[in-house]
C-alpha cells in the first residue's frame, strides 16, 4: 500500500506514483490490510465528561476533482417514474466513482438533499466537492427528456448543461453521453485547457470500462432500477416487489451480476427479519452472490454480500475475512465492501483496522449513518467512549430516529460515569429490544440491582428466541458469569447473529479469563488466530 503525505490517501495499487488527487510523490503507507500491531484492548479507566470534544479530524476528499450527482428532479404527471429519475442519477454516480481521477460523493450523502432546499454552496461545504451535477427527468410513454447541468458550487455558474430528447431505447447511450461529458469538463478544468479529441477518446474508453457490468437491455435495466426504488423503501410489501423486479429483470439478461447481488441482498434482509424463512431465505442470497461471481469473479459487491453471509449465517469467520479483503483489493473504493470490511474487522478484533476501513467510506460519503454508527462501535470497544459519543451523537444529529443508537449511547455514558446522562439518553431508544438491554445495564450500574432483575424478568420472555446474545451481555454486564454462558450456548444453538460480534462486545470482556470462554469461541468455530490474546 502507498499513502499520500499531503491528502493521506490510501493506493492499494503499488504501481502508482503520485496522487490522483494532488500530484504529491506516494510514499510506502501501512504494510497491508493485515497489521500485524497488537489490537488495542479496550481501556478500563472511567471517564467523566460533560461535552464531547469533536470527532478526530477525517481526511477529506480532494475537491479540486470531486463531484455530487444530486437525485435528478421527477418531472412526470406519474409519481412512479420517481425510480427512474433517482435510479438515473444514481447509475450516474456509480460510473463516475469508477472513473480514474474523478472523486465522487457517495449515493448515501449527495441524496440526504432530496426534496431540501438547500443551495450548492452548502453542499459544496457539507460534502466537499467543487462541482455538482443535477438534473430532470419528464417521461412521456416510451418517450424521455432528460435535462442535465453541471454547476459549480462557489458562485452557482454553469459549467455545462444538456437536454436529450430520447426513447426509454436510448438510455444506455443517454447516460454515457452525460459521463463522458462530465469527465471532460472536470478534467479539463484541472489540466486548464480545452479538450482535445485524444481526451476525449480516452474518456470514452474508461467510460465503457466503467459500464461493462450493466444490463444489456434497456427493459432488463428499467426493471433493475424499479426493483432498486423498492428496495430502498424495505417494508415488507416493498421488499416483495423489488424481489419481483429483479427476478423479470434476471429473465431478460440473467448475465447482470449487480442485479443478482442486489436481489441476494434483498433476499438476505427478508430473511434476517423474519419476513421468509431464514434458512430458505439465507440460502437464496447464497446462491445469487454464487451466480454473480459466475459471470465475474472479482465483482466485488458480489464478495462482499457473500462475506456478510459466511459471517452473520455460517460463523465461517476465515471465510468471511477471505472474501472481504478479496472484495477491497478488487475494488478499494467500493463503498459496501468497505463498510463490511469495517464490520468483519471489528468482530475479528481488529479495531485498527476496522476504524481505518469505517473511516475511508466517512471520506468519500461524509454523511453515510451507517458508517457513523459503524465507527462508534469500534471506538466503544477501543475504549475511545469520548471518541464513540461524538459518532453517535453524529448519527443522531443526522436522523434523530435512528434505531438502537440512543441505547449504545447511553451505555458509552455509563462507561464514562456518567449514569444519570445514561438513564435520560437510553429513554429516547424506540425500540424494546435494545431500551430493556440497556436499561437493566444500566440499572445494576447505578446500585440497583432489583430493578434491573425486574427490567430482565419481563425481557427475557419476549426475546429469548431472538435476542440470547442480549441477555447474556446483561448477565455479564452484572457480574453473573454461569447465566451469561448459558445464554451464550442458548444463541450459539439459536444461531443468534450477535454471536458473531462475541471478541467485539464490550460487555463480554468480563468473561475472556473464565475457564469456558475458550472452549465457547471453539465451539461457534473462531479461529485461534483471531482470539485476543489475554
Amino acid at each position: 500500500m502507498k499513502r499520500c503525505p499531503a491528502c493521506r490517501r490510501d493506493y492499494f495499487d503499488d504501481s502508482l506514483l503520485y496522487c490522483l488527487d494532488d500530484g504529491s510523490a506516494l510514499l510506502n503507507g501501512p504494510t497491508g490490510l493485515h497489521s500485524t500491531a497488537p489490537a488495542t484492548e479496550p481501556a478500563t479507566v472511567m471517564l467523566h465528561t460533560t461535552q464531547p470534544p469533536p470527532l478526530e479530524p477525517i481526511t477529506q476528499i480532494h475537491n479540486g476533482n470531486a463531484i455530487a450527482v444530486l437525485p435528478f428532479a421527477n418531472m412526470s404527471r406519474d409519481e412512479d417514474a420517481e425510480y427512474l429519475s433517482d435510479g438515473l442519477a444514481e447509475e450516474l454516480l456509480n460510473v463516475l466513482s469508477r472513473i480514474n481521477g474523478l472523486r465522487v460523493a457517495g449515493r448515501t450523502s449527495s441524496f440526504s438533499f432530496k426534496s431540501k432546499q438547500t443551495t450548492f454552496a452548502e453542499i459544496g461545504q457539507q460534502l466537499n466537492v467543487s462541482s455538482v451535477l443535477e438534473g430532470s427527468v419528464r417521461t412521456a410513454g416510451k418517450r424521455v427528456r432528460i435535462s442535465v447541468q453541471l454547476v459549480n458550487v462557489s458562485d452557482g455558474y454553469h459549467l455545462w448543461s444538456q437536454t436529450y430528447d430520447r426513447t426509454m431505447d436510448d438510455i444506455f447511450a443517454i447516460q454515457d453521453d452525460i459521463a463522458a461529458s462530465v469527465v471532460e469538463e472536470v478534467r479539463s478544468r484541472l489540466l486548464d485547457k480545452d479538450a482535445d479529441p485524444s481526451l476525449s477518446r480516452q474518456v470514452k474508453i474508461e467510460i465503457a470500462d466503467a459500464v461493462k457490468d450493466r444490463a444489456g437491455d434497456p427493459e432488463a435495466h428499467r426493471l433493475m432500477l424499479l426493483g432498486r426504488h423498492f428496495a430502498f423503501r424495505q417494508s415488507p410489501e416493498d421488499l416483495e416487489k423489488a424481489v419481483d423486479h429483479f427476478e423479470q429483470a434476471l429473465k431478460i439478461d440473467p448475465r447482470n451480476p449487480q442485479c443478482w447481488v442486489e436481489l441476494g441482498m434483498v433476499r438476505q434482509l427478508q430473511a434476517s427479519n423474519g419476513l421468509v424463512e431464514p434458512e430458505r431465505g439465507f440460502e437464496q442470497a447464497k446462491e445469487c452472490a454464487s451466480q454473480a461471481l459466475a459471470i465475474r469473479n472479482d465483482f466485488a459487491a458480489a464478495h462482499a454480500l457473500l462475506a456478510n453471509l459466511r459471517l452473520g449465517v455460517d460463523f465461517d469467520f476465515k471465510g468471511a475475512d477471505e472474501a472481504i479483503h478479496y472484495a477491497i483489493q478488487s475494488e478499494p473504493e467500493n463503498l459496501h465492501a468497505l463498510r463490511i470490511c469495517g464490520l468483519i474487522s471489528r468482530a475479528l478484533g481488529r479495531p485498527s483496522e476496522s476504524e481505518g476501513m469505517y473511516r475511508r467510506v466517512i471520506e468519500i460519503d461524509p454523511l453515510n449513518l451507517s458508517a457513523y454508527a459503524g465507527l462508534g462501535a469500534t471506538l466503544w470497544f477501543s475504549g475511545r467512549l469520548v471518541e464513540a459519543e461524538s459518532c453517535y451523537r453524529k448519527v443522531l444529529e443526522l436522523s434523530p430516529k435512528t434505531i438502537s443508537v440512543p441505547a449504545f449511547l447511553s451505555l458509552v455514558l455509563l462507561g464514562q460515569g456518567r449514569i444519570d446522562d445514561a438513564k435520560t439518553e437510553v429513554e429516547n431508544e424506540t425500540t424494546a429490544t435494545w431500551g430493556g438491554w440497556a436499561k437493566a445495564i444500566i440499572e445494576h450500574a447505578a446500585g440497583r440491582p432489583d430493578k434491573a432483575d425486574e427490567i430482565l424478568k419481563e425481557y427475557i420472555p419476549e426475546f429469548r428466541d431472538t435476542g440470547a446474545f442480549q441477555i447474556a451481555e446483561v448477565y455479564a454486564a452484572m457480574g453473573r458469569a454461569d447465566d451469561a454462558f448459558e445464554y451464550l450456548d442458548l444463541g450459539l444453538a439459536l444461531r443468534d447473529p450477535g454471536m458473531c460480534t462475541i471478541l467485539a462486545s464490550p460487555q463480554l470482556q468480563s468473561l475472556r479469563a473464565d475457564a469456558r470462554w475458550q472452549p465457547l469461541l471453539r465451539k461457534i468455530g473462531i479461529p485461534e488466530e483471531f482470539w485476543p490474546k489475554n
